[in-house]
């Protein structure tokens, strides 16, 4: 009786329970895994295999590799959801030509063998996965996910045949990025040759498999929706989200019973997107959580503590000493290294690597970029193991629509074809229609580090109303100073140039340029003292060079950032239509500078000038402020205050300051004020220091849509005493 009595206590002390944790999909839903997994931390659970899908599988993934629930909570609130779903590229990763690229276009969709095609997602996920592959570079030598500090699967489906695919070995990044990849969401993941998406779709609920690995107990957390009453699907995507559910909730009979300790938070409240609520959804875990506290602890009284605790290694830096390519077929291993600007043996931060990454993905030229810091023998330097997907789109149509007190209504068609002569190079034909024709011809070969090259053509043509200055300019000074007239207005530009860039933010090039300008009226009248009614009717020569600094966070509504554009050119040669060209040369720059001091405000600095050096007698390629624009052509200038094309000179100063509040989320209510000084041979005269000539306010509101900016503006000045509205909707081409 003592002998049994002995061999039954010490089963009793050495008894140790294998507990199991299995994490359903939700979506933002899922944060409340994260306070789950707090409570059990307190509760003394230790945690011998986990298991989830899709947001399951994210955050298990890094638990699994030895963050604490306290370590997640921190991760997820220092997260901005909004730019890790959007994959949303800071202006800083883009080229200038890139920059210009994405800020004009609505709508962008594949057009190979002329065949409209759509994008298998919202988003290629590669922000999520550049997040994970950082918080889990310190296991980034295990391929078996069994050997983490905690052994670790996720689901994923195979979008081809909808079978379940098990991920417990390979990349834990691409992994768990596959299993998190909700349909139409996120653009599908390739593993082993398969195409996969999120877990959810073929088991959200991976309890069966948890119990083949060995858990003697399984704890698990169902962040699933519930089916809505009908009075609650009032959308489309309120009934396909029902559909979707039909099956999950059905299956949760059958797996609900195989679940030793089953934690169902309340996220009625919540949606799959839900992340600005993310605290709330975190708490609704810990809450659920607790009232099972008591069973909790009796499950931990029965397990031994865990033999050593796991601490994952801080570093913000490391050292590469090698770098292996797979998956470029077509682009050089110069022209990746020239996008990542990395430096072998030196310290390489995970900014840096991030900037990098982003510089790959700006091209358009990838579908994901997969990568794994493989530590050395002496865990000194790390093999950056780089896998890219090429993307087999190489033609693309797309699409805008504007509208603007100046050219008035536009509609942009555009065509790109990336590699049509070489790999690394992009031809783009815009053609826009309306109350204006005009179209825009770019080839560009991008060259990285090194010189690139380009070749441009525009024409652009405007009929406006304008007032005497315009006249009295361009026609020696004889006009009536009451004339208002109908200014028709043609512009045709073409362009050779070199060009070569530092980090994406500067840009520096030479080239040379043919200019057509013509600029006439026909409601001046015989009795104009205007030959024929034709102000210019000249083809010009010039060379010319420019420099520009760009890190605005956003071109349209900058919260911070400078910006600098400087432009030099030598006119050298003209048919000369008024018999009165001169060799002369133009330099204008420009200056701004934006900061938010405080949430939602922020301030805009500019200061900006142009000149004429040299005693050519024409005038056409003066100076003339007025109107409000983005892309104005030539010398035209936006000033508040004033109509397009009012004031005129052969110099100019100007200074810009504007109060930008935001009030809610992509709504900015915008105070401003400018001011210049104007006239010919400004800084030969002194006048451009002095006090301003010409002021003019405006008070705007300006709302980011998915069309471009949508801007209102009432702007005054006191000199001419009058009001004028602008009014312009999407992005400016």
């Amino acid at each position: 009786m003592l002998m049994f009595f002995f061999f039954f206590t010490n089963a009793q002390e050495e008894e140790d329970l294998k507990v199991g944790v299995v994490l359903s999909g939700g979506g933002a839903k899922g944060l409340a895994h994260i306070g789950v997994l707090k409570v059990l931390e307190e509760a003394g659970i230790r945690v011998d295999y986990i298991g989830g899908s899709s947001m399951g599988a994210i955050i298990g993934g890094l638990y699994a590799s030895g963050y604490s629930a306290q370590e997640l909570d921190s991760v997820f609130h220092e997260t901005n959801f909004e730019i890790l779903i959007q994959d949303n590229l800071p202006r800083s990763a883009k080229t200038f030509y890139e920059k210009d690229d994405d800020e004009k276009y609505a709508l962008s969709l594949p057009f190979d063998n002329f065949k409209i095609g759509f994008p298998s997602g919202l988003s290629k996920g590669q922000n999520i996965y550049n997040l994970m592959s950082r918080l889990t570079m310190h296991v980034g030598n295990i391929d078996k996910f069994e050997k983490l500090p905690i052994p670790f699967f996720c689901v994923a489906a195979d979008i081809e045949t909808g079978e379940e695919v098990i991920l417990d070995s390979g990349s834990l990044p691409r992994a768990v990025s596959a299993s998190g990849a909700i349909p139409s969401f996120f653009s599908p993941v390739k593993i082993g040759g398969r195409l996969l998406t999120d877990g959810g779709v073929a088991n959200n609920y991976p309890v069966e498999e948890l119990r083949k690995r060995g858990a003697e107990v399984i704890i698990g957390v169902d962040v699933q929706d519930s089916l809505m009453d009908r009075s609650k699907l009032k959308s489309v995507f309120d009934i396909l989200t029902q559909v979707s559910n039909f099956r999950t909730i059905s299956d949760m009979k059958e797996k609900i019973p195989k679940t030793d300790i089953y934690i169902k938070p309340d996220i009625t409240n919540f949606s799959i997107l839900s992340f600005d609520r993310g605290e709330a959804i975190i708490d609704s875990g810990e809450v659920a959580t607790r009232k099972r506290f008591d069973d909790l602890k009796k499950i931990a009284e029965r397990q031994q503590p865990r033999e050593s605790t796991f601490l994952v290694p801080q570093r913000d830096s490391i050292q590469i000493s090698t770098l292996t390519l797979e998956g470029n077929q077509n682009y050089p291993r110069s022209y990746i290294l020239g996008k990542l600007r990395l430096n072998y043996f030196e310290k390489f931060t995970f900014e840096d690597l991030n900037r990098g990454i982003n510089n790959l993905s700006a091209t358009g030229n990838f579908n994901r970029i997969n990568y794994r810091f493989i530590p050395n023998e002496d865990d000194r330097y790390y093999t950056l193991a780089l896998q890219l997907e090429e993307s087999e789109n190489r033609t693309f149509l797309r699409l805008g629509l504007h509208y603007d007190e100046l050219y008035r209504s536009s509609a942009l068609v555009n065509l790109t074809r990336k590699g049509l002569f070489f790999t690394n190079d992009v031809t783009s034909l815009d053609v826009v229609v309306g109350d204006n024709f005009r179209y825009n011809f770019d080839y560009y070969i991008d060259k990285g580090i090194y010189w690139s090259i380009g070749l441009r053509s525009r024409y652009n043509t405007f009929d406006k109303v304008v007032g005497f200055d315009f006249a009295t300019e361009n026609a020696d000074g004889n006009s009536d100073a009451g004339t208002r007239f109908e200014l028709d207005y043609r512009d045709f530009t073409n362009q050779l140039y070199f060009e070569t860039q530092f980090r994406q933010v500067f840009s520096f090039g030479l080239g040379g340029e043919h200019k057509y300008l013509k600029a006439a009226s026909e409601s001046l009248g015989v009795n104009s003292d205007v030959p024929d009614n034709v102000f210019e009717n000249s083809n010009i020569y010039s060379s010319f060079g420019y420099l520009k600094f760009d890190s605005y966070d956003d071109k349209y509504f900058p919260s911070k950032g400078v910006y600098f554009d400087g432009d030099f050119h030598l006119y050298l040669f003209s048919s000369d239509y008024n018999n009165n060209f001169l060799e002369h040369s133009i330099a204008k720059g420009k200056l701004g500078y934006a900061v938010s001091p405080f949430k939602r405000f922020t301030t805009r600095i500019s200061s900006e000038t142009g000149f004429k050096i040299g005693n050519d007698g024409s005038n056409s390629l003066d100076f003339f402020l007025g109107g409000y624009g983005n892309k104005l052509i030539n010398n035209f200038v936006p000033f508040y205050g004033y109509d397009f094309i009012s004031i005129s000179g052969d110099s100019y100063i100007k200074s810009l300051i504007e109060f930008d509040y935001e009030l809610f989320r992509k709504n900015h209510l915008i105070l401003s004020a400018n001011f210049a000084n104007v006239e010919n041979q400004l800084y030969s005269t002194g006048n451009w220091f002095s006090m301003p000539d010409y002021t003019g306010y405006a008070l705007g509101y300006g709302m980011e849509t998915i069309l471009g900016p949508l801007e209102v503006k009432y702007s005054w000045s006191p000199e001419i005493k009058e009001n004028i509205w602008f009014f312009s909707l999407g992005f400016w081409f």
